[in-house]
């Protein structure tokens, strides 16, 4: 349940993402069409953040320090346009619009998920 719940906010996020960033774009042919598409890009993004931050993480480590965790935002940037090439190479409906879109979609992304993750409880309690 809980991965249903945190497939659900991402695919939110970046909803919300793609209605703030101009260059992130969703462009299916009916709204069904769209939702699919973002619920599918949201499982996309999940699997790249968690199979490839961490070890990028590990081996980029110096240069998160030596940057102050800024060199965070050009990965996370870089792990959102690979997004977009494994969305484009599945034939979906998604679009980031060079680095700069994808570096405000990250930035938006993050915000958003974490904006709606601190309302959402990580767990139903059973009654």
């Amino acid at each position: 349940m809980g991965f249903l719940i945190r497939l659900a906010i991402t695919a939110v996020a970046l909803w919300i993402t793609t209605l703030i960033v101009p260059g992130v774009e969703v462009s299916g042919r009916s709204g069904a069409d769209d939702a699919l598409t973002l619920v599918v890009v949201a499982l996309i993004f999940g699997v790249v953040n968690a199979v490839l931050k961490p070890l990028i993480k590990v081996v980029g480590c110096v240069f998160y320090l030596l940057t102050l965790g800024l060199f965070a935002l050009v990965v996370n940037a870089l792990l959102f346009l690979l997004t977009d090439a494994i969305a484009g190479a599945l034939d979906l409906p998604f679009q980031v619009d060079g680095f700069w879109a994808a570096f405000w979609g990250a930035i938006v992304m993050a915000v958003v998920t974490w904006l709606i993750s601190v309302v959402l409880p990580d767990r139903l309690e059973a009654r």
